[in-house]
C-alpha cells in the first residue's frame, strides 16, 4: 500500500465560508423579494370580429375543405402528369421505332433500286455489245446505205427507244414513290396533332367536371347552415 498523508481540516476557515455563503443566499432570497413583479393590470377590451361563431365556424369549415379539395387537387394533377409523361415517354419509344422501320424499309427500297439499276445497266451493256458485234458485221456505209438504213439500224433505234422508255418508267416510278411516302408522313403528322388535342380536351373536361362536382358539394353543404343560421345583433 502506497503511503499517503492526512490533512487535518481548518475549522475556522470553513466557519467563514459557511457564514459568507448563508450570507450570500440571504441577499438573494431579500433581492428576489424586493424585486417580485406585481399584478398585471389591463384594460378590458372585446376581442374577435364581426362574424358569429356560426359564421366563423362555417368559414373554418370552407377552409378546411378547400384545402382537401386542393390536396385532392395536386394529387391528380400529380397522377395526371405522371401519366402524361409515361404516355410521351410510350409515344416516344413508338416513333422511334417506326422511324427505324422507315428507315429500314427506304434502305430496302434503295437496295432495290440500286439491284434493278445494275440490272439495267448489265442489259444495257449487253444489248451494246451486241449491237456493237452486229455494227462490226455490216458493210461500210455508203450513200445508198444512208439512204436505205437496213434493218439492223432499225433493231438498234428500237433498242435505244426501249432503254428510254424503260429509263421514263423508272423515273415516274420513284417519283410516285416519293409522292407517297410525303403523302404518309403528312398524314402521321396530321394524326399526331389530332390526337395531341383530343388529349388536351379530355384533361380540360375532366377538370371542369371535378370543379363542378366540387361546387356542387360546397353548395349543398353550405345551403342548410345558411338557412338554420340565428341571428346575431351587435
Amino acid at each position: 500500500v502506497s503511503p499517503y498523508v492526512v490533512v487535518t481540516p481548518n475549522e475556522t476557515r470553513r466557519k467563514r465560508l459557511q457564514r459568507i455563503a448563508k450570507k450570500e443566499l440571504e441577499d438573494l432570497e431579500r433581492w428576489k423579494e424586493e424585486h417580485r413583479p406585481g399584478p398585471i393590470m389591463l384594460v378590458p377590451q372585446r376581442l374577435g370580429g364581426k362574424e358569429s361563431e356560426a359564421q366563423a365556424r362555417q368559414k373554418q369549415q370552407m377552409m378546411l375543405m378547400q384545402s382537401k379539395y386542393q390536396q385532392k387537387r395536386k394529387r391528380e394533377e400529380y397522377v395526371k402528369a405522371k401519366k402524361a409523361a409515361e404516355e410521351a415517354e410510350i409515344l416516344k419509344k413508338k416513333a422511334i421505332q417506326r422511324e427505324k422501320a422507315e428507315r429500314l424499309e427506304v434502305k430496302k427500297r434503295q437496295e432495290e433500286m440500286q439491284r434493278r439499276e445494275m440490272f439495267l445497266e448489265a442489259q444495257n451493256y449487253k444489248t451494246n455489245e451486241l449491237l456493237n458485234r452486229l455494227d462490226v458485221g455490216l458493210p461500210k456505209s455508203d450513200s445508198c446505205q444512208i439512204a436505205n438504213p437496213g434493218p439492223e439500224s432499225t433493231a438498234w433505234k428500237r433498242s435505244h427507244a426501249y432503254r428510254q422508255a424503260l429509263q421514263e418508267d423508272e423515273n415516274r416510278r420513284l417519283e410516285k414513290m416519293k409522292q407517297e411516302q410525303r403523302r404518309k408522313a403528312e398524314l402521321m403528322e396530321f394524326k399526331q396533332k389530332q390526337e395531341e388535342e383530343a388529349r388536351t380536351r379530355a384533361h380540360k373536361n375532366e377538370q371542369r367536371r371535378v370543379n363542378n362536382a366540387f361546387l356542387d358539394r360546397l353548395q349543398k353543404k353550405t345551403q342548410p347552415n345558411n338557412s338554420n343560421q340565428p341571428a346575431y345583433a351587435g
